[in-house]
């Protein structure tokens, strides 16, 4: 049987607290498996970006995740904009955990609250919007930048003291701990001090953790680096923002009794927080979005409906048996999967396009060999005449989420959007989130950057990685190209480069939005996910990328916007309007002699 490690990391950032933590997901779970932890936390800065992926990744490593958030408290209510808000980073830190499904789901409305009526430099929430959703949640006071430690820097004790006594009141005695840290900073011993003194008076557990941001002891100056990607400052800057000491590393159980030798029930603590922290989520369930039938039809018997509607237009009113047979075929497996509301989902908005004007795209992918979606007119291609598997669409025998890529005008894409915003609630439909990662290229031209190099000399450096793979490594660069190698081994600023870049390389480096991922869900979204606002962007965004959002069971549909299709929508338009001929694409010959013949002239612009 393995022997646990008597400690658990309660307090530890990832690559997910952007240009802040550069612990990558799975090489964190990798280190704590080493060490011989029971169980981590993830505390992200004001997000849960990494929850799904950091939750699995550690099951499956027979480690307990506790998923968590360092959330940014405002002075003030978390709307408000005003100058208090000046001090660091403009509001106070709080280490959060969550307990049970409750406090997830409560986490979850704290977070999406926080980006989409709370930012104001950074996602913030506020004591009413942490009573309201306290339950299944536990807390620890935080680090020097929460409000207990920030009063007792001031040296106001007395607001200390009332702000841990509001929130143990809040959380609940056994759901409320005073945190300590020890960095080696001067600043952080007398708070600690006092912070113990309030513990005590309050009767509050006392627990130790290590605000870890990077992996290893070593990569205190990769951090440092990274911190000025951040910034857009320079590692020679002396007044650049940096941590103080090179202690904030995910450290072993034996470093932790070490740092905590004179309070040796910080770190038991820890081990009493983590028994008290245990979510299990559902991964096994589909949250379509409710798609209303007219009155005396169910989900199934309308799209039966619709099909064999569509079956008489597209072959006439004898088909022949094969095609009955294998419409009977599918309709049985949608309805067998429970899919029908997702292929009305689809009809229906496709249907709004069509019947706008709106050009859709013949079909795309696996979803080309559905006689349902050729019937529904989803697709304009017809998989008897070409022999296309039903099966390679939608599979009894492999449980998933059948997925559909829809082209449309990309200058009209957004009315459809908007159509299912309008349909399903604007607060069940939202774009998705996507990560940017430093890449092998990307990576040394930002390290290059901050080690104050000359733009000259990044760039022939970066330009020595090869193109292909398109992915490759900076290890893998090493060893395809020998003046690369050269540079690296013969120069010593060049050598630091590598070192730092090879560290961060793979970090996950700013939020964006997929180009055409949409998730539609039968719930409010921040039922299931947290949400994000880019408060340069007008649109609602997940705060959970496509591979979380599909795990969970949500429905994600790409609405992909095609400038080829606004150019034929716009040729026809012009034809009409100059010649009055009307052209039906979908009517086109695909035999005809002179396309051909001006196809194989290389006539094709």
């Amino acid at each position: 049987m393995v022997q646990h490690a008597e400690f658990v990391h309660l307090h530890v950032h990832s690559e997910y607290s952007l240009l802040d933590g550069a612990a990558q997901l799975e090489k964190l779970v990798k280190k704590a498996k080493d060490l011989k932890f029971p169980a981590i936390a993830l505390t992200d800065h004001g997000n849960l970006f990494g929850g799904i992926d950091f939750y699995l990744a550690a099951q499956k490593a027979g480690i307990k995740p506790i998923l968590g958030c360092e959330l940014y408290v405002a002075p003030g209510k978390h709307t408000e904009r005003g100058g208090q808000d000046g001090g660091y980073e403009g509001a106070n830190h709080l280490t959060v955990l969550v307990r049970d499904l409750a406090g997830y789901k409560n986490l979850i409305k704290l977070v999406s609250k926080a980006y989409l009526d709370g930012f104001y430099y950074k996602p913030r929430v506020d004591r009413e919007l942490l009573a309201k959703h306290a339950d299944g949640l536990l807390v620890l006071s935080g680090c020097l930048n929460s409000e207990v430690s920030r009063a007792l820097s001031a040296g106001d004790v007395g607001k200390a003291r009332q702000t841990a006594g509001w929130y143990q009141e809040v959380f609940g005695r056994d759901h409320y701990y005073m945190e300590v840290q020890a960095h080696g900073l001067p600043e952080q011993v007398r708070v600690t001090a006092d912070t113990l003194q309030i513990a005590k008076a309050i009767g509050a557990p006392v627990v130790g953790t290590n605000d870890s941001h990077y992996l290893e002891a070593g990569h205190g100056r990769a951090h440092e680096a990274l911190l000025c990607i951040q910034t857009g400052s320079t590692l020679a800057d002396p007044d650049r923002w940096k941590f103080s000491t090179e202690e904030f590393y995910v450290k072993s159980a034996e470093e932790m009794a070490l740092v905590f030798a004179e309070l040796p029930e910080a770190c038991r603590n820890t081990l009493a927080v983590a028994e008290r922290c245990n979510l299990t989520l559902d991964f096994g369930r589909f949250h379509l979005p409710k798609y209303v039938v007219p009155e005396s039809h169910t989900l199934e018997t309308y799209l039966q409906h619709l099909a064999r509607e569509g079956l008489r237009r597209r072959y006439g009113s004898s088909p022949g048996e094969a095609i009955e047979a294998r419409l009977a075929h599918e309709l049985a497996v949608i309805e067998k999967m429970g899919f029908a509301g997702y292929f009305l989902v689809v009809w229906d908005f496709i249907h709004y396009a069509r019947k706008h004007g709106i050009a859709v795209g013949p079909g795309r992918g696996s979803s080309a060999g559905s006689l349902v979606a050729y019937c529904l007119a989803i697709t304009n291609i017809d998989p008897m005449r070409y022999g296309l598997l039903f099966e390679r669409f939608l599979n009894p025998e492999r449980i998933s989420m059948p997925d559909m890529d829809i082209d449309f005008a990309d200058d009209r894409r957004d009315e459809v959007i908007r159509y299912v915003a309008d349909k399903y609630g604007r607060d069940r439909v939202a774009h998705i989130i996507t990560f940017g990662t430093l890449g092998a290229k990307a990576a040394i031209r930002d390290v290059g950057r901050v080690l104050g190099m000359t733009y000259t000399d990044v760039d022939r450096l970066a330009k020595l990685v090869p193109n292909f793979p398109l992915n490759i490594t900076l290890d893998d660069a090493y060893q395809k190209s020998p003046p690369l190698a050269e540079m690296v081994k013969g120069q010593e600023s060049v050598a630091e480069l590598w070192a730092i870049a090879r560290t961060l390389e793979g970090c996950t480096r700013h939020a964006s939005v997929h180009a055409s991922a949409v998730v539609i869900s039968d719930d409010p979204l921040d039922e299931h996910v947290p949400l994000y606002k880019d408060p340069k962007r007008p649109e609602l965004i997940t705060g959970y990328a496509m591979g979380p959002i599909e795990k969970l069971g949500l429905l994600k549909m790409d609405f992909l916007g095609l400038r080829t299709l606004t150019v034929l929508a716009n040729t026809a338009k012009l034809l009409k309007q100059s010649r009055g001929i009307e052209i039906d694409f979908d009517a086109l010959p695909l035999d005809d002699a002179k396309t051909y013949a001006m196809l194989s002239e290389a006539k094709t612009f």
